[in-house]
């Protein structure tokens, strides 16, 4: 027999069970086990040392997230578990297409991002063991040509 419904009210809330007896969906994905909070803070500063390597530089760091902007515009980001993801990456723009190619190629290294990755930005992990930090650098510096003007980009060496 289903509960009463309160004058007005659906009832909805009183055919749910408690919040602590819900499960997650078989076959959902599991959940990334967490790098230590040491190794997170490595890679932050690597990545901050990248980008601060490249003219004009701005970063902005707020709880688990760094931005880096040049001359107003982002073309990085380091990010810590974004929306309770569990995931810890460093996000860059790129050319048409290349996003989504490199997010359905390979999926265990590449993703797209929530909110940027439909704006042609995708993510490269750091938490799936070792990082090679040379393509790292080479997607940062090419999200930074992309979004830099072309003054500053004539600033950097090669």
């Amino acid at each position: 027999m289903r509960p009463a419904r309160a004058a007005g009210g659906s009832g909805r809330k009183h055919d749910r069970p408690p919040s602590s007896s819900l499960t997650t969906a078989a076959g959902a994905p599991p959940r990334p086990a967490r790098l230590p909070r040491a190794t997170v803070a490595a890679r932050l500063r690597r990545i901050a040392a990248i980008c601060r390597a490249l003219p004009s530089v701005e970063e902005t760091l707020r709880g688990g997230h760094s931005t880096y902007r040049v001359r107003g515009k982002v073309f990085a980001y380091f990010l810590d578990d974004h929306h309770g993801d569990g995931i810890v990456a460093v996000c860059v723009k790129s050319e048409l297409g290349e996003n989504v190619d490199r997010a359905r190629l390979n999926p265990e290294l590449y993703y797209l991002p929530a909110y940027i990755g439909p704006r042609g930005w995708f993510g490269l992990r750091l938490d799936r063991g070792r990082v090679d930090w040379r393509e790292v650098a080479a997607i940062i510096e090419r999200s930074f040509r992309m979004t830099a003007p072309r003054a500053v980009v004539r600033r950097l060496a090669g």
